[in-house]
């Protein structure tokens, strides 16, 4: 039987990965082409996660243009 994977299944699996990757490493600060080069992820796929995880609250984007976990390692 075919395994069907639906795009919502994968960004919430994209999501969780990104999630576990800046919980394992508190001081964590990349830019978005770091990311996207860090989990395969194309710009536009990119920016909707980072931006989703600043609307929730957990990430921030710093003056320079980093992505760093809230409450994480300074």
């Amino acid at each position: 039987m075919p395994e069907t994977h639906t795009p919502q299944a994968s960004i919430h699996d994209r999501l969780r990965l990104i999630k576990a990757e800046y919980l394992g490493v508190p001081d964590l600060h990349l830019t978005r082409q770091q990311a996207e080069r860090l989990w395969g992820l194309d710009p536009l796929i990119s920016e909707a996660l980072l931006n989703a995880l600043v609307d929730a609250g957990f990430l921030m984007r710093t003056h320079d243009g980093r992505y760093t976990r809230i409450g994480g390692g300074e």
